[in-house]
């Protein structure tokens, strides 16, 4: 028996403004808040620590903002702009803004070291890049050197003129434009930017809303970075569903508590470092019962934080989720369904495919483990400026010729169409809600002055990440950490350092990660 797991509904089939079609006409990124803005434009759009805007004035000031993007100087269509800030208020604005100017979002997270940020620049090239007004000299020294001309939000948003006053722009984007890179780490020590369109989004952000429903009377929390794809998409969902997004700081966890009490959270995406900080926070106080549901991705949540949430959080459900940002969402699971199918993701979303293949690409029976292969409109463009990644993760289907998505990740399904995650195939993992891979850390482990070698271990059977080096006498663990620190965002540190006096090899004169991995254990 063949392993097509088929979502509900094809998008195309809906008619659009039709019940279970979310947000109505309309295939821009732009269009997901104008709509809002059109029906309920008085209601809370999003708040941070400094206030709060309206539909009407979030699609305002991102008018403002592709005014001046559109200004002498400023950017012409497929141009990049890198939105370098953290949870706040401003990022909406800006984020739509380069969109409606017809200019591409590149959201990176403030945590990026300027190691690893000169390495994205040069990739993405951009034509502008907003900062936080806080950041550092080293990061300022490392946008004038890529040549790209730097702003502050409050520069972006203070524009004047008929945009500032709320007129439309006059933008000649189409749905088949880029809308956004993505960066994640790809199988290379770089970060890869993932090749998104306006169409390809709208398709993710509408399938995903139809499974989780999210309400005009709903407060999502998302204390998760706007800079990863899981945080950045609650702004569209929140748009699709009119509700209001409160912005906060997972790197705050007493402040995210307060917030979620104060503005009374109704939906909270967690990833499990998350879920684990609430449950331990909640419990010293009044259990919040006006949250109403949990989603989950990014990595899978233990069981036992996840009745730990239905404890802390009475009438909560938990919603169990599989994505990679190259397609950003596979599977939603009905609320609770982990207490009828243990360990399922669920099923694909409508309109799209999952199947599971073998190492010859045949489509594996019900039960059998291979690799998670995804098809629909939600599959992006891939990788910007890797071609040959590309090819390797986004290739055609044999029998219709339509492009898929090899996840790289494996897992089964069972009869009914859901998905069971068994991990990764490649040597990519997440952490901290991050993903992530080894090259990366080993490229910055041997930036470190001293290190000779670097092999970076990732988290299994107990074991947090760990980094193996060989270097130059007087080399210590602590010089190597705080090396990383220097350089990469503090989920991608490894909890451990050790320093060999030689690594153990492979007959082809490679390291022997297995040999490590024992030796470790």
């Amino acid at each position: 028996m063949s392993t097509l797991a088929v979502g509900g509904v094809p998008d195309a089939a809906l008619p659009a403004g039709a019940p279970g079609t979310p947000g109505g006409e309309g295939t821009l990124v732009v269009d997901l808040l104008d709509a809002a803005a059109a029906a309920r434009p008085a209601a809370p759009a999003v708040r941070d620590a400094n206030g709060v805007w309206t539909y009407a004035e979030l699609a305002c000031a991102s008018r403002t903002a592709a005014a001046w993007l559109r200004g002498p100087g400023g950017v012409s269509p497929g141009d990049r702009v890198v939105l370098r800030l953290g949870n706040r208020r401003e990022f909406a604005a800006l984020y739509y803004g380069v969109l409606r100017a017809g200019a591409v979002a590149v959201p990176l997270n403030p945590e990026m070291r300027s190691f690893v940020l000169r390495g994205v620049l040069a990739d993405a090239a951009p034509a502008v890049v907003v900062l936080d007004p806080s950041e550092g000299e080293p990061v300022r020294e490392t946008v004038a050197a890529c040549g790209a001309r730097s702003a502050g939000p409050a520069e972006l948003l203070a524009h004047g003129g008929a945009q500032a006053r709320g007129e439309p722009a006059d933008t000649d984007v189409t749905a088949d434009a880029v809308a956004q890179l993505i960066y994640t780490s790809g199988s290379t020590s770089a970060p890869k930017g993932v090749v998104c369109t306006h169409r390809q989004v709208v398709f993710a952000a509408r399938a995903i809303a139809r499974r989780l429903a999210y309400r005009p009377d709903d407060v999502v929390l998302a204390a998760l970075p706007l800079s990863f794809d899981y945080g950045l998409y609650q702004l569209l969902l929140a748009a699709i569903g009119g509700a209001e997004v409160v912005l906060a700081d997972a790197a705050a966890p007493v402040r995210v508590l307060t917030a979620l009490r104060e503005h009374r959270a109704t939906v909270v995406p967690v990833v499990p470092s998350l879920a684990e900080m609430l449950c331990r926070l909640a419990a010293r106080g009044t259990p919040p019962e006006h949250v109403r549901l949990f989603t989950n991705t990014g990595a899978a949540l233990a069981g036992s934080t996840v009745e730990a949430l239905r404890a802390g959080f009475p009438g909560a459900a938990v919603v169990a989720m599989y994505g990679i940002t190259e397609c950003k969402r596979v599977t939603i699971a009905e609320p609770d369904a982990d207490r009828e199918r243990p360990g399922s993701v669920g099923r694909a979303l409508d309109g799209t495919t999952v199947e599971v293949l073998d190492e010859r690409g045949r489509a594996l029976p019900p039960g059998e483990v291979g690799e998670i292969v995804v098809g629909g409109p939600h599959v992006m463009s891939g990788y910007w400026n890797a071609p040959e990644l590309t090819a390797h993760r986004y290739r055609p289907d044999p029998g219709s010729g339509r492009i898929r998505l090899h996840t790289g990740d494996h897992g089964r399904l069972d009869e009914d169409g859901h998905l069971y995650f068994a991990g990764r195939l490649d040597d990519q993992f997440k952490r901290r809600g991050v993903r992530m891979g080894t090259p990366e850390i080993e490229a910055a482990a041997l930036d470190v002055p001293g290190v000779r070698a670097a092999a970076a271990l990732p988290p299994r059977d107990g074991h947090d990440l760990r980094l193996v080096v060989t270097g130059d006498d007087g080399l210590s663990a602590r010089l190597v950490l705080d090396g990383l620190e220097q350089r990469l965002e503090p989920a991608k540190v490894p909890a451990v350092c050790r320093i060999l006096a030689r690594m153990p090899l492979t007959p082809n004169g490679k390291i022997d990660r297995k040999a490590l991995e024992t030796d470790a254990h």
